[in-house]
């Protein structure tokens, strides 16, 4: 049966493991460059908002390009760093910092602070076509939006996104970074994704092109107001308006560092169990999922004999086959696919801890605020 699973996965799920999906290739076609704003939140990010501002500034495009950095109450110089990195490039006039207004109940800190991005960009004289969802953390190649606007425009999609190249330095990033990668497609083919006629809608919150007539009709930010993965909710209310397109990029990079496992295990923590919706059920039925998946090859492999010793190490060899391709596109060593049993673990370790951190009630704690289940009560905690 372990066998079986990885056969399906390798033949039935959108050939997710190949990785295909991608900006390399130049779109076909191009009409008139439209307006474009970009929405940065940004809480307590000094440390890189300079950098992606930078970079967002520096962009080779044609068309009015603007960018509007929503300063979301940060406790550190946020504000003055993205003023002073467009300073820097003599372009003081495209960058508009906004002062983010208090949290209310219902909202995540992020979509509240987009929300008021967007209400910014459709209230100024000739509001745009587009809106570049971005991050504080990513930094772009000079033609990254040329690119992203003429893929959107080739195929008239409402949702253009490319999943940010995450860092991959340290240890930690190296054992882990492209099986988070890997995992996110294996639960959002991406072939499904960009195909119209499937229900599968997925976005990569770090960088988001959407044409903003289609956000309005979609009901704008708010539709999606207290999702913790904003990103796919966000696909799937778009689809539902016309087609999208995900893909992996090597234009787009975060250089968030997480040079420990505890940094990532924040990060899979703050979701994970918004993920499975709160529910002890289907946190029970991931677990064996996972265990069953991930866990019964190598154990089978290293304890049991015969034909079921044979059938563990060939459903184990198939899973170290198909994690190669991203393993490849991150450039890390080959011999990571033989440790996804053991990544897989920890991934698994991490999914009970964000239960149980959502039980203490600091369930999607990010940047001081705990935000999990935002139906319910917020806390900011300060």
């Amino acid at each position: 049966m372990a066998l079986a699973v990885w056969l399906y996965l390798l033949a039935g799920r959108g050939e997710f493991w190949l990785a295909r999906e991608r900006d390399d290739e130049q779109p076909s076609g191009q009409g008139p460059w439209p307006t474009v704003i970009a929405i940065v939140p940004a809480r307590d990010e000094a440390e890189s908002v300079g950098k992606t501002v930078s970079s967002l500034l520096r962009q080779d495009y044609a068309g009015d390009f603007r960018v509007i950095v929503v300063d979301d109450q940060s406790r550190d110089a946020t504000a003055q760093v993205a003023r002073d990195a467009a300073a820097a490039l003599g372009a003081a006039q495209r960058l508009t910092v906004l002062p983010g207004r208090p949290l209310p109940p219902g909202w995540t800190g992020k979509l509240w602070a987009q929300h008021q991005g967007v209400e910014a960009a459709a209230s100024m004289p000739q509001p745009p076509a587009y809106l570049l969802l971005t991050d504080a953390d990513i930094v772009y190649a000079a033609d990254a939006l040329g690119q992203l606007v003429a893929r959107a425009q080739s195929g008239d999609h409402v949702l253009t996104s490319l999943m940010a190249k995450l860092r991959c330095q340290s240890l930690a990033e190296r054992m882990f970074i492209p099986a988070f990668v890997f995992f996110f497609q294996m639960l959002y083919p991406f072939a499904w994704a960009n195909n119209p006629r499937r229900a599968t809608a997925a976005a990569a919150g770090g960088c988001m092109l959407v044409r903003r007539q289609a956000l309005h009709a979609a009901g704008g930010i708010a539709a999606i107001r207290g999702a913790l993965i904003d990103d796919c909710a966000l696909a799937k209310a778009l689809k539902a308006h016309g087609p999208i397109w995900i893909g992996l990029t090597e234009r787009v990079r975060s250089i968030r560092a997480y040079p420990a496992v505890a940094d990532i295990r924040r990060v899979v923590a703050r979701t994970a169990y918004a993920q499975l919706r709160y529910s002890p059920v289907l946190l029970a039925g991931t677990v064996i999922g996972l265990a069953f998946t991930y866990l019964a090859p190598a154990v089978l492999a290293a304890f049991a004999g015969g034909p079921a010793r044979v059938l563990g190490i060939a459903a184990w060899l198939l899973m170290a086959l198909a994690f190669q391709p991203m393993l490849r596109f991150y450039g890390v060593s080959r011999l990571w696919g033989l440790a996804l049993p053991a990544i897989a673990a920890t991934y698994m370790a991490f999914t009970l801890d964000s239960a149980y951190q959502h039980a203490r009630g600091r369930g999607g704690m990010w940047k001081g605020r705990a935000q999990a289940d935002v139906t319910g009560k917020i806390s900011d905690l300060r």
